[in-house]
């Protein structure tokens, strides 16, 4: 698995619970529960896609998907990451409200929990919700043609129905293109894809081509590939329905941006809360929405931590 061999496997696993070793971990990770002790190392940009439903075994090693593969050997990726709940919509959520909310996917209800989008605008920060197929700027309505409505959680919170300015930050994913070429990176990037390019309904490796072709612009684009750049996670948001540990199943966690550790892998286990408190301490934020706020941290995943 990446560059490590069998033998360096087993004596991870015979490490047990020693926290001790570089390039392995135990299998739980004590949080930092205290709010306000950020990274020492902060990002100008964190971004953050979304796949879909497929396990960590069917992604990590799959040479269907080399790109991710090959991102994931290079930077570093979690051994011991887990979806929360099933369906799709509870971790899109937990992503980005520390909290399930619903597991109702055709949910339209507006959000009023605490969000990532509250504590963007309390801090000063950009953000933007790139989405495949959104049929216009600001659009927070239901499913239409290749647009997923609960695949695009910040569509759904009141800081963004309720304002007419949050609002226009819910863009088409061609905006981050253009965003790139004009060097307008938002602080936070939410990146949809439809569910042809997700592997909802297409192939690992269509999703691949997918990743190859539309996000590897941003991670070799100066603004992001510079230290102190940008922070890029690329995530499952569940696996398969019959996968059930840790509510949601094994899933693949890939990082990767100029400060992330080369070549590391960790097997401390995480859920997404605390890729949410990971995004929002990359950026410089202190305090974090719901479970994030005590969730383990991940800043072993980041050179200098």
């Amino acid at each position: 698995m990446g560059k490590y061999s069998r033998d360096r496997r087993f004596a991870c696993l015979l490490i047990g619970l020693s926290l001790v070793q570089t390039g392995c971990g135990n299998s739980t990770h004590q949080a930092n529960s205290s709010q306000g002790n950020s990274s020492d190392v902060q990002v100008q940009h964190v971004f953050i896609v979304v796949e879909e439903n497929h396990s960590y075994s069917s992604v990590i090693g799959n040479s269907d998907m080399p790109y991710l593969n090959r991102l994931a050997t290079t930077y570093a990726y979690a051994q011991g990451y887990y979806a929360d709940t099933h369906p799709s919509i509870g971790n899109y959520f937990m992503l980005t409200t520390g909290q399930i909310v619903t597991n109702d996917d055709g949910s339209s209800t507006e959000v009023n929990a605490d969000n990532i989008v509250r504590h963007l605008v309390a801090a000063g920060k950009t953000w933007k919700e790139y989405s495949e197929d959104l049929p216009t700027v600001g659009y927070t309505g239901g499913d239409t043609g290749g647009y997923v409505q609960h695949h695009n959680p910040l569509s759904y919170f009141s800081d963004v129905r309720e304002s007419s300015a949050e609002a226009q930050n819910l863009v088409p994913f061609a905006q981050l293109a253009a965003d790139l070429a004009n060097h307008k990176l938002p602080s936070y990037g939410f990146i949809v894809p439809n569910d042809d390019d997700n592997a909802h309904d297409g192939t690992l490796a269509q999703a691949d081509s997918w990743l190859q072709a539309k996000i590897d612009p941003l991670v070799t684009s100066s603004d992001f590939n510079t230290p102190g750049g940008g922070l890029l996670i690329i995530v499952f948001d569940e696996s398969y329905d019959s996968d059930t540990v840790n509510g949601g199943g094994h899933v693949a966690w890939v990082v990767v941006g100029p400060n992330v550790k080369k070549g590391f892998t960790w097997a401390a286990s995480y859920q997404h809360e605390s890729t949410l408190r990971f995004m929002s301490e990359a950026i410089g934020l202190t305090d974090f929405p719901g479970a994030a706020a005590t969730a383990p941290d991940m800043e072993e995943f980041i050179s200098g931590d």
